[in-house]
């Protein structure tokens, strides 16, 4: 088995390569637009409540007990991650931190753990230094190489990020390395070859809330490439393992959706967005208020992400990326660009090129855009929303041929990507044919 997936992951990577990341041990985050990058643990509801309690509990018995510190610092780490509350972050950091007080040195559970905080506050550079910290005490701690790859994901290291990946796969081939093997091969384009692993792990596969992960991800690998009766089968599937998890019921809505079935994907994202508010599950409920023609109601759920944006940078997270893509929404495309610059100094991520680029052409400024535009289709090569983002650049600077020609490549990679922006790409590209 070792060698079949060394085979498949071990490739030569262009430079370049998810979140946003969370979990120590996690995966990508189905919720994420376009699957760009967040990772996430497979669970229902908070299952690390219990967890957390038990921890307390020991250490009140055992206050130098250093590995319950750690342990309880990564559970308030999930648990922020399941809930979407970014409060538990400052507990994480101070039980962490009081790990590393009882033992300074030899203490990689706590480096890996504050490097999953580090993650999941979008602070990739301390994630990696973290996770560097505890591969040189434990170089066969497989937790240490997930905080890594998904660091190096994030912060654009494609190589670091295969390699990482790689060496989880090597020291405990499970669910975690296996989709985190798939993520790295879907960034590269490798949709087959991610959907092939995916389906391994599904084989795998015995516990509900596994089994409810892997057809999440194998429904968003289809829908990704516009097989949308795949993908609904697929979301289908993982519910009926477990209806509880809440990114089979966005990936149901984004399907519904993406099929013109507005009213059955309000209701999913509804759902979603009142169960867990984050910015990016909120954005995406007001996106499809507006589409529905809701305006008060859709500028009521930007103002909640706002809110929770918010709350996040309150807690210690940094997320130029979700100032951005609200300022977007707003309508405040010099904001826009000033995040989304801010963002791209720290992380040249495909997604980070996109969302600059779009913000540029908003702001009128194509000329600058087009670099990002591109960089953000090299990086991405089979995003459908990507192209479209460079054909609107291309349009505003007069050069037709490359518009027909990103837009065509829409039609063939997904024409399903966007509720919105998939119907408008299609009427340009018709447009532009017209007049050849």
């Amino acid at each position: 088995m070792r060698r079949s997936l060394r085979m498949v992951v071990t490739v030569t990577v262009a430079a370049g390569t998810m979140l946003a990341v969370g979990g120590v041990v996690g995966l990508r985050d189905a919720a994420t637009p376009e699957r760009a990058g967040t990772v996430m643990v497979p669970a229902s509801a908070d299952p690390f409540a219990a967890t957390v309690a038990r921890a307390r509990d020991r250490l009140r018995q055992l206050p130098g007990d250093y590995r319950t510190w750690a342990e309880l610092g990564v559970a308030y780490v999930e648990q922020a991650r399941v809930t979407g509350d970014p409060s538990r972050y400052p507990l994480a950091e101070a039980a962490l931190r009081r790990s590393l007080k009882v033992r300074p040195a030899d203490n990689p559970d706590a480096s890996v753990g504050l490097g999953a905080l580090a993650n999941a506050r979008h602070d990739f550079a301390a994630a990696r230094a973290f996770a560097r910290d505890a591969v040189r005490v434990n170089p066969y701690d497989a937790d240490a190489y997930a905080v890594l790859a998904d660091a190096e994901t994030q912060l654009g290291n494609a190589a670091a990020a295969t390699a990482a990946v790689q060496r989880m796969l090597d020291l405990r081939p499970g669910l975690a390395a296996y989709a985190r093997a798939s993520y790295d091969l879907e960034q590269r384009g490798r949709l087959a070859e991610a959907t092939d692993l995916m389906r391994r792990a599904l084989a795998a596969a015995v516990d509900p809330a596994d089994i409810a992960f892997c057809r999440t991800q194998l429904g968003d690998l289809a829908r990704f490439g516009g097989d949308l009766t795949t993908a609904a089968a697929e979301y289908a599937a993982g519910l009926a393992a477990d209806p509880s998890y809440q990114p089979l019921q966005r990936g149901r809505a984004r399907v519904a959706a993406a099929r013109g079935n507005l009213g059955a994907a309000l209701t999913d994202a509804a759902a979603v967005a009142a169960r867990t508010p984050t910015p990016d599950t909120l954005m995406e409920y007001a996106g499809l208020l507006r589409v529905a023609g809701r305006t008060a109601e859709a500028d009521r759920q930007l103002a909640l992400a706002d809110a929770a944006h918010r709350v996040f940078v309150a807690n210690g997270g940094r997320d130029d990326l979700t100032a951005a893509q609200l300022a977007l929404a707003r309508g405040d495309a010099r904001a826009a660009v000033a995040a989304a610059a801010a963002e791209w100094r720290r992380r040249p991520f495909a997604e980070v090129a996109d969302v600059l680029a779009q913000a540029l052409h908003a702001a009128g400024r194509d000329r600058e855009a087009l670099p990002h535009a591109r960089k953000a289709v090299a990086l991405g090569p089979r995003n459908a929303g990507y192209a479209y983002h460079l054909a609107l650049v291309a349009l505003a600077l007069g050069d037709r041929g490359t518009a027909r020609a990103q837009l065509s490549r829409v039609r063939d990679l997904n024409p399903f990507f966007s509720p919105v922006e998939g119907p408008t790409a299609a009427r340009a590209l018709a447009a532009l044919e017209a007049r050849s």
